[in-house]
């Protein structure tokens, strides 16, 4: 199944293998990384990498990663990525994550494209159930998972290796009967 769907301001839809250079920038940007346990990437060989494999996904028979590119519609720049990773089938749970380029943060484009990933999670995925975490210093990630009605279910301790020790981590979580908008 290909990823494409749109809200009133964003496109989101499957990694081009030419969107390297973009995503390239967003993960070596400290601001970017400071939460991401993942650090930055090797060099360009590793991010065009990891682009080969999200741009795949779409061609994979069974499908269990939805990495997609966020896209402003006014003008195509891009935003950053939000992934949808689904578990095993009979949970029908999916966990989300995104990653946006700091001059769009505060404007509300994390939100509008986490709405859309759990409208589709719970629209044409079926799922029921889409968690997502961050560490509980990221302020910012742990508003737009409640701005877009996901609960705080608890905190696990010391769980994300940041390039300044180990982060405990809020962990959120939203059930399909829980879920009261669509795509925006």
């Amino acid at each position: 199944m290909n990823l494409s769907i749109q809200s009133s301001r964003l496109i989101i839809r499957d990694f081009s293998k030419n969107e390297w250079e973009a995503l390239h920038r967003l993960y070596m940007m400290p601001e970017t990384v400071r939460y991401n346990p993942s650090g930055y990437p090797e060099n360009e060989s590793a991010t065009r990498a990891l682009v080969d494999e999200w741009s795949a996904q779409q061609e994979a028979a069974e499908r269990g990663e939805y990495t997609a590119a966020i896209i402003n519609k006014s003008d195509s720049n891009f935003v950053g990525v939000i992934s949808l990773d689904l578990g095993e089938a009979k949970y029908r749970r999916g966990e989300v994550w995104y990653k946006l380029l700091p001059e769009w943060w505060g404007r509300g484009y994390a939100t509008e494209a986490m709405k859309s990933m759990l409208a589709f999670g719970f629209g044409p995925l079926k799922l029921h159930r889409i968690e997502c975490g961050c560490s509980i210093h990221n302020i910012g990630s742990y508003r737009v998972m409640e701005k877009v009605g996901m609960i705080r279910e608890g905190i696990k301790r010391k769980v994300l290796p940041l390039e300044d020790g180990w982060h405990d981590a809020y962990v959120y979580g939203i059930l399909a009967s829980e879920f009261g908008g669509g795509v925006v």
